[in-house]
């Protein structure tokens, strides 16, 4: 798994430059917000099993459609499921939120997802919608943490949001 700081430096190492002010402005940046990026996986962290049942609450309040007999997440096994891979996709966010990439995203949970989905009929914007619900939790719970500027909570989330909703073709 790459972090931005390995991840900048290699793409200026295979174009054979050196660190020039944007990059190092990035830099500053990642490190800058360090302290407030594992102080939001630590709010991730233990509140994990928290927001994603408060998101899918909020998903299937939305969508009640996806509940009902035919829906995607009717039964109990599908339920489940749904829950299961709002969990997984939180935890690497949290991971993406620490490392300042999103790398690990398509590596780990991206790759091969549009496919794996299609084939069992799963509805990519019900997914998309999830993730969102799950980001403002996240941020409003960082807020109350105190970490007060959260934007840098939305990249991992609205990464794996623009991924799903380009892949729905």
């Amino acid at each position: 798994m790459r972090d931005a700081v390995t991840t900048l430096i290699r793409n200026y190492d295979i174009t054979g430059r050196y660190l020039d002010r944007d990059g190092l402005d990035k830099l500053k940046d990642y490190f800058a917000t360090g302290t407030a990026r594992v102080a939001a996986a630590a709010v991730i962290n233990s509140n994990a099993a928290t927001i994603v049942k408060q998101a899918g609450l909020k998903l299937f309040d939305e969508l009640p459609e996806l509940i009902r007999p035919g829906g995607n997440a009717y039964t109990t096994r599908r339920y489940a499921a749904c829950l299961r891979d709002m969990d997984y996709y939180l935890r690497y966010a949290s991971y993406a939120l620490v490392a300042g990439d999103t790398n690990v995203l398509d590596e780990r949970v991206l790759q091969g997802l549009r496919e794996t989905y299609n084939s069992l009929g799963v509805p990519i914007g019900p997914t998309v919608r999830g993730i969102q619900i799950m980001k403002d939790i996240v941020k409003e719970l960082a807020a109350e943490a105190g970490i007060a500027n959260t934007s840098f909570v939305d990249q991992p989330f609205d990464h794996m949001t623009r991924e799903f909703s380009e892949q729905n073709t």
